[in-house]
């Protein structure tokens, strides 16, 4: 009885702050969960957007006493944005249903090189929840009082812990109350920009000639050689402001059908707002001549400078501004929680990662992979203490790595297809400037950051691919025993293809109830147990199969009702058999995200045609348990007898060796 309270106030917590479940089955669910481009641009926008409070800044000071080199920088650093949006668009049409950077360099490559690049897009997304929440923190506690700053570390977590309490609800829930800021962000840096235009609009047109002499200056001074580093250098400190750009190919499964059409509008309202505000700010600090000033950034010291004759409204624009730019900070961390769990996902379900990375919860989200993104966001703002200072050196490696291989992949596609009529030219031009522009950012960034700590993270990527191998090999192995137990199938498929005569039924007599997860060797193990266990006491069979849905299946009506069929299927084969065998057999079948609750929903009406039943599940059993025996399979099948148990129901769980 106290089982049952405790669980019953835990799921009313659990409603309360998730939410209630949602119904897979349900035609409708896919258009009321999925993205429409704006809320797209919101939730996978910000993360782009963000780095305009920091990637120009950081190129911009890189050039030190030459200044006005920065119109050079703000141009290469707009074309570079839609060359890489551009790129990506086209990623978009070859892979409508997402996958991004893994799925392109598994295809297009190889399945190794696919786990390179998943890997490092984990990685990733796990530096862009980090660094998105201590950026965000630092920003905050900039405007409040000194005395506070001792909490930021806490703050910060605490915006974590509410990021992933939003995801957990869903992907809408957690994009919707974002907007506002968004918005407010958005309207703010675009009207800056556009005052600094106006208000020097004459100035602004003979920016480019004052550049060229500042060009001429700086050959002068350094050589050519030194000139054209000098702006190179400073083009690839602001490197962090192309980061999020590949998330809308990730998060494709996200967004509102037409998928392609609204992937591509997602990706303009991307590429558009970023390269104009990224750019625009470094124009801003050209016109305005900004400098830095210590303890402020040079946004805030441009806002300062913009309104400093607007009296109290020129105050109340700048905190609202910096607010703004601050709580965007923390949305950008939504692009690390929508598509982190997404790659992690398409991995599980290739078996590089653990398969309970491919599971959804009742809210048809990917919990697991939340929460795994989460807790490594989690360690890393505690071993860094929060300090954007040394997140920022970890951070922007790792997306390189794979847009290079991205575009390395797309590269080789289009020249395998040359010889068929397709516009395949012009389309290797964009992947292969794209290739040339991001690998040559990312040997940059490599030399640059490198002794500054930028080998933990190419480590710590090392030792997660290397993970991700020795996953893929346990499961192969796996595969390959599991191989033995389907030698059973060729026995009995001639029995199940004959026309049976079902034989007639008694509720009166005993019942197997059989849990089966497909018509396989396991399955088949599990009913021969029954007979060899028990004999004659059966007198009915009963075949329960529950259809899981995941990311796998998740994409589209068509694939949920695909999974009914091949669910009924499997039941149906299994019924047949027995039949064939002189027994009373039925099969029924349930689709849900959780055995356990499925089958829950199962027992009444189980119960109520089979009064006198006794419940049965297979469970493999390794030659030798380990570590990863233990981690890597799920053990659900001890889940259902406790449920059972304290209902009163007998469950047997027959072992069956491997």
């Amino acid at each position: 009885m106290d089982i049952e309270t405790n669980e019953s106030i835990f799921g009313r917590a659990r409603r309360l702050l998730l939410g209630n479940p949602r119904d897979p089955n349900d035609r409708s669910i896919f258009h009321r969960l999925s993205l429409i481009a704006f809320f797209a641009w919101v939730g996978l926008g910000a993360d782009g957007l963000s780095s305009s409070c920091y990637g120009p800044e950081e190129a911009f000071l890189a050039l030190g006493h030459h200044p006005m080199l920065g119109l050079f920088v703000a141009l290469a650093s707009a074309l570079t944005i839609f060359l890489i949006s551009a790129s990506y668009s086209q990623i978009i049409e070859l892979f409508p249903t997402g996958g991004g950077g893994y799925l392109v360099a598994t295809k297009l490559l190889s399945p190794r090189a696919g786990v390179v690049s998943g890997c490092a897009l984990l990685i990733d997304y796990v530096l862009t929840i980090s660094v998105s929440i201590a950026a965000g923190a630092d920003a905050i506690f900039s405007i409040l009082p000194a005395g506070w700053y001792e909490h930021k570390l806490s703050f910060a977590i605490l915006g974590l812990a509410a990021l992933t309490l939003l995801n957990l609800r869903g992907v809408r829930e957690s994009v919707v109350p974002l907007v506002p800021i968004f918005l407010t962000f958005v309207l703010t840096h675009f009207f800056v920009i556009i005052y600094s235009l106006v208000t020097y609009s004459s100035y602004a047109a003979g920016l480019p000639a004052v550049a060229v002499g500042e060009a001429h200056s700086a050959v002068t001074e350094l050589g050519l050689g030194g000139a054209i580093f000098l702006i190179f250098r400073a083009f690839t400190m602001g490197a962090g402001t192309y980061t999020g750009i590949e998330a809308v190919s990730n998060g494709l499964p996200l967004l509102r059908e037409p998928r392609i059409r609204t992937g591509k509008r997602t990706l303009l309202y991307m590429s558009l707002s970023l390269a104009f505000t990224a750019s625009g700010l470094m124009v801003a600090y050209l016109l305005f001549k900004v400098s830095p000033q210590h303890g402020k950034t040079l946004n805030a010291v441009l806002f300062e400078t913009i309104s400093a004759s607007w009296g109290d409204a020129g105050k109340l624009f700048v905190l609202v501004s910096l607010l703004s730019a601050a709580a965007l900070l923390f949305v950008a961390a939504q692009a690390g929680f929508l598509d982190g769990p997404r790659v992690l996902a398409s991995m599980a379900l290739d078996r590089w990662m653990p398969s309970r990375f491919a599971l959804l919860n009742d809210r048809l989200v990917a919990q697991n992979g939340i929460l795994v993104m989460s807790g490594a966001a989690l360690a890393t703002l505690l071993l860094t203490r929060g300090s954007i200072r040394y997140l920022i050196v970890l951070y922007s490696i790792n997306v390189f790595i794979t847009f290079c291989m991205s575009q390395l992949g797309m590269v080789r596609h289009w020249w395998s297809i040359k010889s068929k009529q397709t516009p395949w030219k012009i389309r290797l031009l964009v992947n292969g400037l794209g290739l040339t522009v991001t690998s040559l950012i990312l040997l940059s960034v490599i030399a640059i950051k490198f002794n500054d700590g930028g080998w933990i993270t190419l480590i710590v990527t090392g030792l997660l691919i290397l993970i991700a191998f020795l996953i893929k090999k346990h499961y192969a192995s796996t595969t390959r025993q599991l191989r033995r137990l389907d030698a059973l199938l060729e026995k009995v498929a001639p029995d199940i293809l004959l026309p049976i005569a079902q034989p007639p039924f008694n509720s009166k007599a005993k019942t197997a109830v059989i849990f089966v997860n497909g018509f396989n060797g396991l399955g088949l193990h599990t009913l021969f147990s029954v007979l060899r266990f028990f004999g004659g006491e059966f007198k009915n069979f009963l075949f329960i199969s529950i259809g899981i849905v995941d990311t796998g299946n998740f994409k589209g009506i068509d694939e949920v009702e695909h999974l009914h069929q091949s669910v009924k299927d499997g039941t149906e084969r299994y019924a047949r058999f027995m039949q064939g065998q002189g027994y009373f057999s039925e099969g029924l079948y349930y689709i849900g995200t959780d055995v356990i609750t499925a089958a829950d929903r199962a027992i009444p009406d189980i119960l109520a045609r089979y009064p006198n039943s006794v419940f049965f599940g297979g469970q493999l059993v390794f030659s030798k348990g380990t570590f990863w025996t233990q981690w890597l399979h799920n053990y659900t099948v001890f889940s259902l007898q406790r449920n059972f148990y304290h209902k009163g129901i007998p469950f047997v769980i027959l072992p069956i060796r491997v």
